[in-house]
């Protein structure tokens, strides 16, 4: 098989390596019983069978030399070369990192493989052709771990191969997959499969003579094959789309393959001379190529007994790249010869090196990616008319972080087809998308509430969690600096040295993540105050026990109500997300309020009357004595519910009078209590409690209203 496509020095060097890895894997078995060095060689046979360059196959044979026989890289570099050690190292399995679980170990290891892919796209195509030979002869394993390996290949490695285009592989692996996971559903349907094949063959033959005699009596070359439809693809689309067997399998499906492109759509004429066509069911993707490279026109015909027909028709050169992706016409190095698949390929892997930079940890990226790997799309166009792809279900504000970061960060509105519309609107196929920017804007939080690609995910994660750490460290600094003032000092007045040794005691590497721990709730003010307080102050409460540090120390709330005399932390309002505000209470300025610290998430607003509180009176150690500022300018959700008579325009008279009161209603819900009243419960944006109180009083003086009171939880 090599000799077909190889030099003889190349395939010199692949037996070499096999005399390598049949040595390295002495006395080694599978679980089958069979020698080691076999699946190695079945790696390579996948490779060879697609063509792959001599380095691909030497690195499917040395494989598992580096995990499993204690090979280092450095020497395999020695005998057969960087390029081929790198492969080998990027296929290799995380075995020596230990994870807290094994959905994070699976992710590391996903993560790992991304990377590699990025340097050397060779890799990817190694690990597929290893976890194609692995679900080949996945019979010796247990059952429990046959399907933990069948789910993660159906989740993880067939979306890769279907994304970079590799159908046959991506087939076979859908296939050995469901076979595993689903045992009795599959082969339930293989043998239904099996019998209604039988009543088929005479409308097959039927219909491909025909079509093969009027590409005739145009002078059109070409082949006509019946498609045969997979077992794991009738089982997803009964699945999704609710539809029984018959319903799935009563579609003819044929591809037909000609010369050259135009012939194509000469062919398509035909189809639709010869049978009528399903309105919007035809799709053009050679003028429009899928991101995974395929190109071909599919359409959809009325066939003869009012069974519908579903075409594709590509060239020859078309259904190779179909069937093999980013293996057809291979060439490994870049450049201007890179086909479609290829160069398609290695945008996509660019874009996952810049979610995996934003991306916190190992499993938020595998999130972010598999977001990707869905191979819905829908197709947009720029104002200048440059075509974008995007997921099916994309956004304004998807589109925008498409286009460039930058754009995505400061986007303020959306233009679709030259109206304004919101950020959160779905996109079309065919709509022209302009982005509206501003120079100070930033993401917002509610924007993951409705993004769909894994770029715009992972980019305003990571903004946000850069804009919150910014928060916690200045909010844990203010808290710090009070704690010390009960020390009668402040951070200023702290020598450098004392912050080194608890710095070394936390196991922290900068102040700032002193800070930032604080900010969050990781770590109580007033014990870090404690250590960093000066030696002599120190010594006079080492005596006293932790509780009794705290009860002094720390504002909280104590039996009886009763609060020390100390400088409260005073809130603005505008510290950001590190600071919220309690939806059960809705805290306003001018209520007594009262502040719970939450590992995670920083400080939490409550009111002083708020039932909430009642729970936490027991943990005073995590209460913090908390006041408003002056001169507060933000606003602040609250609710409030109003009993009005049940008749028409009751709710916009009320709507009305909040607005003519200068305040934003953020949400309604009605509740109907009688045939003569109805509950409307608010939820309005107010300054103050003063603000709170004249709307309150206008809505009373509305005829309709019968009672209006402020929910605190």
């Amino acid at each position: 098989m090599l000799d077909t496509y190889l030099e003889h020095g190349q395939i010199a060097q692949i037996r070499r390596a096999y005399q390598f890895g049949e040595a390295a894997h002495e006395g080694q078995q599978r679980l089958s019983g069979e020698p080691y060095i076999s699946h190695p060689l079945a790696v390579a046979r996948i490779l060879a069978e697609m063509h792959l360059d001599h380095q691909s196959i030497m690195a499917a044979i040395l494989h598992d030399v580096i995990e499993d026989t204690g090979t280092a890289k450095e020497y395999l570099t020695h005998q057969f070369g960087e390029e081929v050690a790198e492969l080998v190292d990027g296929v290799s399995k995380l075995t020596q990192i230990k994870f807290r679980s094994k959905a994070e170990a699976q992710a590391e290891n996903f993560r790992k493989m991304v990377l590699a892919m990025v340097r050397d796209i060779r890799v990817i195509l190694v690990k597929l052709a290893d976890r194609l030979h692995n679900m080949r002869t996945l019979g010796a394993m247990a059952p429990d771990k046959r399907r933990r390996i069948a789910n993660e290949t159906l989740e993880i490695y067939v979306p890769i191969a279907n994304r970079l285009g590799l159908n046959t592989m991506r087939q076979e692996l859908e296939e050995l997959g469901f076979a595993a996971l689903h045992p009795l559903r599959y082969r339930i349907l293989a043998e239904a499969v099996r019998k209604a094949r039988g009543n088929r063959k005479e409308v097959l033959h039927k219909i491909a003579t025909a079509i093969e005699e009027r590409l005739n009596q145009e002078g059109l070359a070409g082949r006509i094959l019946g498609r045969e439809k997979h077992l794991y693809s009738i089982y997803q689309k009964m699945r999704n789309k609710h539809l029984s067997f018959s319903e799935v399998f009563d579609v003819y499906a044929f591809r037909i393959i000609v010369d050259r492109v135009d012939a194509c759509y000469r062919a398509l004429g035909v189809a639709h001379n010869l049978y009528k066509p399903v309105p919007g069911k035809f799709k053009d993707y050679i003028a429009i190529p899928k991101s995974n490279g395929y190109q071909g026109l599919h359409t959809v015909l009325f066939g003869p007994y009012g069974v519908p027909i579903e075409i594709q028709i590509r060239t020859e050169d078309m259904d190779k790249v179909a069937e093999s992706g980013i293996a057809a016409h291979w060439s490994y190095k870049v450049g201007d010869k890179a086909g479609g698949a290829q160069a398609r390929a290695r945008e996509w892997l660019r874009e996952l090196l810049e979610i995996q930079k934003s991306a916190g940890n190992s499993l938020e990226f595998i999130e972010n990616v598999k977001i990707d790997l869905f191979p819905d799309q829908v197709y947009v166009f720029t104002p200048k008319g440059r075509i974008m792809r995007l997921l099916r279900g994309a956004t304004a504000v998807d589109f925008a972080y498409a286009v460039h970061t930058d754009v995505g960060n400061s986007c303020v509105a959306a233009k679709i087809d030259r109206h304004l519309a919101p950020l959160s609107t779905p996109l079309n196929n065919g709509q022209t998308v302009e982005i509206v920017t501003a120079p100070g804007a930033q993401p917002n939080p509610a924007w993951l509430n409705f993004v769909v690609t894994g770029k715009a995910r992972a980019n305003i994660r990571n903004y946000l969690k850069n804009l919150k750490s910014e928060e916690a460290i200045s909010l844990g600094r203010r808290l710090l600096d009070k704690s010390l003032a009960e020390f009668n000092t402040a951070l200023a007045k702290l020598p450098h040295e004392r912050f080194t040794v608890v710095l070394e005691e936390f196991k922290l590497k900068s102040i700032e993540s002193l800070y930032e721990d604080i900010g969050l709730g990781n770590r109580m003010a007033a014990l870090v105050a404690r250590r960093l307080a000066p030696l002599e102050k120190e010594a006079s409460e080492r005596s006293r026990g932790i509780k009794d540090v705290l009860t002094r120390y720390v504002p909280g709330w104590l039996k009886g109500g009763e609060r020390p005399a100390h400088r409260p932390l005073m809130i603005k309002g505008t510290e950001g997300m590190v600071v919220t505000f309690a939806k059960c209470c809705h805290p306003l300025p001018g209520d007594l309020i009262l502040g719970f610290v939450t590992a995670g998430r920083g400080i939490v607003i409550h009111t002083e009357s708020c039932k909430n509180v009642a729970e936490f009176r027991n943990r005073p150690e995590k209460w913090i004595d908390v006041q408003w500022a002056t001169g507060i300018a933000s606003e602040f959700p609250v609710e409030i519910r109003v009993d009005a008579l049940n008749k028409r325009g009751a709710l916009a008279t009320v709507a009305a009078a909040i607005a003519e009161m200068g305040a934003n209603i953020d949400n309604v819900s009605i509740e109907e209590r009688d045939g003569k009243y109805s509950t409307l419960t608010l939820i309005i944006e107010v300054r103050d409690r003063i603000h709170l109180a004249k709307i309150m009083r206008r809505v009373r003086s509305i005829d309709m209203v019968a009672r209006i009171v402020r929910t605190k939880g």
